[in-house]
């Protein structure tokens, strides 16, 4: 009796591990800390031009090289988390580096020693404002830094402990999978939603070392609710670096370079005793990048047909699963490359769209609306479309598609860069519109807002975020399905990559265009810029990248593991017997 009733409790045992119910900790961490990293992407660059005394285009720099730092260490905060830690370790430690961040900031917004003074409107038009010394920028740039790093982790790692506590092999968890990552997004636009408000609001009215100590606060309560759920996570155990086991298929492919590579796939080597704990998953062999197939190649032929006393290492043979698993990482590689302009032009919306709204009239519907509060704009339209788009899209295209994920990841992805393209347009027609404006009332050299409402940049903003909620979406889950269990919180570090790429991009772009066009964003007054043509540039570029990222996505091969062989297999016997029973009939 007691054997059978320690049976009976054990499976309620592990059915506490894991759901939803230890997903809505991720979710609450992910709001928590975004609500703060965002409220500084969308305000720094005011913080740069009208605190640290920064010049228009190197408070737009300034930012996007921290921002594209911020996703570009999430490559290290994934390598951490797949070799060493656990993804919840990563996420603690990554979050207490951030914390820090945020209060050194907070320290300089509150003493004035420790920035340069304040500049007046006529000595910036002359370009005479005091320069921040060296000590001023150290501190400013260390804070900025900390706060890089310690994002960096969370991205990485954050995504991937949610993704963990569903089980994409189950028939019953596989849809919870997918919407996992539609409702990570939501609790995302949460956390940004109050960021570019409130915690705007508090910037711009009440003071910055204010909103710098609440961002502090705010990752203080992510670390917190993160650590509470701690006994429901179904936690993932590193088994070593995902780029040793790449680097070692690259070795022994080249060391079997001479060696002819077999047709037939079980003459390649691989571990199948899955009790054994070696492998968690068993990929299948892929046509693509055949060459590595070599580093499999078993080799015991040299030893006339009898086994070497010595097993080769690690850097002589592979496994094939390890060999699919370079081979994913190789795919993958052209369609984050693609997706890397469309945050160049995300890297726009953030810093001249925000200096635009700053010459606008900010007043809706008797409201105050400050400049780097309207990224809002779309983030509402995400909080409404997500739900829509999770809860009737989706099941509906499931029915007419048979895909899980209502649309394959890719299509997701494409739809996302072509409304970005569009966004870019309509962005260039309003700002071809603002300036009209500017010169019909003789204000093209004023400092006072022009008689246009700042809710005409709505219109870019609204599909941007339209964009954002099928390209964003679509990389996170199409980096994690795609990529084998040992290297997930690297393959979505890579993901975020996309994002750095285009704000450092974005960088070179706009220092490129400024010298070959002579100056279209140099003036230091966009009534003067030629910012509308910047726009129709970038959105044209848009379209050439989009038939780039057509000819990736043709290319690209899904995975195949076991289960979904043992699927196909299955669904090509049912289509068999159908056909047969049809032509019998």
């Amino acid at each position: 009796m007691v054997t059978s009733k320690d049976e009976k409790t054990q499976p309620k045992q592990e059915t506490k591990l894991g759901g939803n119910r230890a997903a809505l900790f991720v979710y609450a961490t992910e709001a928590l800390e975004n609500m703060a990293f965002i409220s500084n992407a969308v305000s720094l660059v005011t913080y740069f031009y009208g605190y640290m005394n920064f010049s228009l285009t190197k408070s737009a720099n300034t930012l996007t090289n921290f921002l594209g730092t911020s996703f570009l260490l999430a490559l290290f905060g994934g390598f951490i988390t797949d070799t060493y830690l656990s993804r919840f370790k990563t996420i603690v430690l990554f979050g207490s580096i951030e914390l820090v961040g945020y209060a050194l900031l907070a320290v300089q917004a509150h003493f004035d020693q420790l920035r340069p003074a304040p500049c007046g409107g006529a000595a910036r038009q002359m370009n005479q404002c005091e320069t921040a010394d060296s000590s001023q920028n150290t501190i400013l740039f260390a804070g900025l830094y900390l706060v890089a790093f310690g994002t960096s982790g969370i991205k990485a790692a954050l995504p991937a402990l949610g993704a963990d506590q569903f089980d994409g092999k189950d028939p019953k968890e596989a849809a919870q999978l997918s919407s996992f990552f539609n409702w990570f997004l939501f609790s995302l636009t949460v956390g940004s939603i109050i960021g570019c408000t409130f915690l705007v609001w508090i910037s711009t009215n009440v003071g910055w070392q204010w909103s710098f100590g609440m961002c502090t606060v705010a990752v203080l309560f992510a670390v917190v609710f993160v650590s509470m759920g701690k006994s429901l996570y179904r936690n993932y155990v590193p088994k070593g670096s995902p780029i040793v086991r790449i680097l070692q298929v690259f070795v022994a492919a080249i060391r079997n370079r001479h060696l002819p590579t077999p047709e037939m796939a079980d003459e390649l080597h691989e571990v199948l005793d899955k009790e054994a704990g070696l492998q968690i998953e068993i990929l299948q062999r892929t046509d693509q990048f055949r060459f590595l197939d070599r580093a499999a190649i078993l080799t015991t032929s040299r030893f006339s047909g009898s086994s070497p006393s010595i097993t080769p290492g690690p850097w002589r043979l592979c496994t094939v699963t390890q060999v699919e698993e370079t081979k994913i990482l190789l795919r993958m590689l052209p369609i984050i490359l693609s997706t890397v302009f469309m945050n160049t032009c995300l890297a726009q919306l953030l810093t001249f769209s925000i200096q635009q709204s700053t010459t606008m009239d900010p007043h809706l519907f008797g409201f105050k609306m400050p400049g780097p509060s309207l990224p809002v704009i779309p983030l509402i339209f995400m909080f409404i479309l997500i739900p829509l788009y999770d809860r009737v899209f989706v099941p509906i295209a499931r029915k007419l598609t048979g895909v899980p994920t209502g649309i394959r990841l890719l299509q997701r992805i494409g739809v996302g860069l072509v409304l970005s393209a569009i966004s870019m347009a309509i962005a260039g027609i309003m700002e071809t519109r603002r300036k009209s404006v500017a010169v019909k009332h003789n204000m093209v050299d004023s400092i006072e807002p022009l008689p246009m409402s700042v809710l005409w940049l709505g219109f870019q903003y609204a599909i941007f975020g339209a964009a954002d909620m099928f390209s964003l979406v679509g990389l996170l889950e199409f980096f994690y399905a795609e990529s084998s269990a040992g290297m997930r919180s690297l393959s979505t570090a890579i993901s975020w990559c996309s994002v750095a790429f285009g704000y450092f991009l974005s960088t070179v772009v706009v220092d490129v265009v400024n010298k070959v066009s002579g100056g279209w964003l140099a003036s230091n007054n966009l009534n003067r810029d030629k910012l509308n043509y910047f726009y129709w540039l970038l959105s044209g570029l848009s379209v050439v990248n989009f038939g780039v990222y057509l000819l990736c996505a043709h290319w690209y091969r899904y995975k195949k593991d076991e289960a979904n062989q043992e699927k196909e297999i299955s669904d090509a016997d049912t289509k068999g017997k159908r056909k047969f029973e049809m032509e019998k009939f």
